[in-house]
């Protein structure tokens, strides 16, 4: 039974990445957890909202910058930046940092774009798979958050990306070199330590004080 739902899981997890997946449009945003992860997400909700604002600003920046030469990928964790896809040139490739570097509130960008011929549609479908997996097989560790990783994956290398202990990083690492597909792990994490995740997860578990009323006079 656990099997089945692992693979419904993946199935429609891939499935909502795939339906954003377009041949026609070069650069993608990362975008940032909303809805119902944003309870259990652990940055601030202002990071958050921070997050998605990057991802905007920093496609538009970069689009800009490059037009239809590059294929580049913006994801904004935390307000650190992390660039994947394929530019033509190092000068690109640093002219995409910049562009980044200069968006409102970035506080770190990691460049891993690589200098090659943009990926193709089959490409980018198999790599939408993959982060399918390695999120259903996050979403069924019990001993792991999953609304506490970001995960990204461009030709066959997957990014890990959240704010997580050290135990949690190494898990989640060990766990997404055995998905088919996974060629390489890069993680890009800001470690905590236990007592910092008990602290924050007392901190999230608490209820929010109702406004207090009026004083009668």
């Amino acid at each position: 039974m656990i099997k089945k739902n692992s693979l419904l899981l993946t199935t429609l997890v891939a499935a909502s990445l795939l339906a954003g997946l377009s041949a026609c449009v070069p650069l993608v945003v990362g975008g940032a957890a909303v809805g119902a992860f944003m309870v259990t997400d652990r940055r601030t909700s202002g990071a958050q909202i921070e997050d998605e604002g990057i991802e905007l600003r920093g496609a538009s920046r970069v689009r800009e910058a490059l037009g239809e030469r590059a294929h580049v990928n913006v994801t904004s964790y935390n307000r650190q930046v992390l660039l994947t896809g394929e530019v033509p040139n190092e000068q690109a490739k640093q002219q995409a940092e910049q562009a980044i570097s200069r968006v409102e509130n970035v506080k770190a960008v990691v460049n891993e774009l690589a200098i090659m011929p943009n990926s193709s549609l089959q490409d980018r479908s198999g790599d939408v798979l993959t982060t399918g997996k390695v999120k259903a097989s996050l979403v069924d560790a019990k001993d792991l958050q999953a609304a506490a990783f970001k995960v990204v994956t461009e030709r066959g290398t997957v990014y890990l990306m959240g704010r997580v202990t050290q135990r949690e990083a190494d898990r989640a690492t060990q766990m997404t070199r055995t998905i088919s597909g996974v060629r390489r792990v890069v993680r890009i994490f800001e470690l905590l330590t236990e007592e910092e995740l008990q602290r924050l997860g007392t901190a999230q578990a608490q209820p929010a004080r109702a406004p207090a009323s009026p004083a009668a006079n």
